[in-house]
């Protein structure tokens, strides 16, 4: 625990998941909501994020039931904007603050992440996840299969990307899910933050460096008013 608070402290990056970590559901499983594929999804999902299945295969099965169309995505996102998790607005403000650069690493939309971002004051080029393909109709036609987040292991490759790329000494990822603990390794992350404010992930909860319920503990360690 004591590790993963001096790698936040330290930290000259931050990446953070987004699904049931800085909003408080899985967006993938609102818009199978959306588009009437709800309950058949959403198993696909805890087996991904429960890590009893490889994620490029949930995430094909997954768009596969669904097949989403732009207008879709949009329409979704006019009839159930995301909420943010309590305390994420306070964490990513701190942070900036400190001028650490802050990545949303999620194997969610890009499409739906976006608007996320913009209210975190999160510049699109810090989003890693997954590209929807549409056709020339806006009809879906598969996901960019090069983006890091579309396969198993993706958040580690991702990690070291931006610390080959940018130079990064620490770099924390936290979010909730079993993907996320892979980006705690050699070249990766430097600790792993479990959070557990939504969903909690016996896994994860027992595989965290730090394990939190709560963004404002985090907040605390940015700012230096705990230990």
């Amino acid at each position: 625990v004591e590790s993963a608070k001096a790698a936040l402290a330290s930290a000259d990056a931050v990446c953070i998941d987004v699904d049931s970590t800085v909003i408080n559901e899985e967006g993938i499983d609102v818009l199978a909501d959306h588009c009437g594929a709800g309950s058949a999804v959403a198993e696909l999902t805890a087996s991904a994020m429960g890590g009893s299945m490889l994620f490029q295969d949930a995430l094909q099965a997954r768009l596969d039931l669904i097949r989403p169309s732009k207008g879709d995505i949009a329409s979704c996102l006019k009839a159930h904007p995301f909420e943010l998790s309590p305390g994420i607005e306070g964490l990513v403000k701190a942070l900036h603050f400190k001028n650490v650069d802050v990545y949303l690493v999620s194997g969610g939309f890009r499409l739906m992440i976006e608007p996320v971002a913009e209210i975190l004051d999160i510049p699109k080029d810090r989003i890693y996840a997954n590209t929807i393909l549409f056709d020339e109709k806006g009809d879906y036609s598969g996901f960019d299969a090069k983006e890091f987040t579309s396969a198993d292991r993706g958040k580690p490759r991702a990690v070291t990307y931006l610390k080959e790329k940018f130079g990064y000494k620490t770099v924390v990822m936290v979010g909730d899910g079993a993907t996320d603990m892979q980006a705690k390794g050699e070249g990766a992350a430097d600790a792993f933050i479990g959070f557990g404010g939504v969903a909690v992930r016996d896994a994860v909860e027992k595989g965290a460096d730090w394990f939190v319920s709560d963004f404002d503990e985090m907040t605390a360690i940015v700012k230096g008013v705990s230990s």
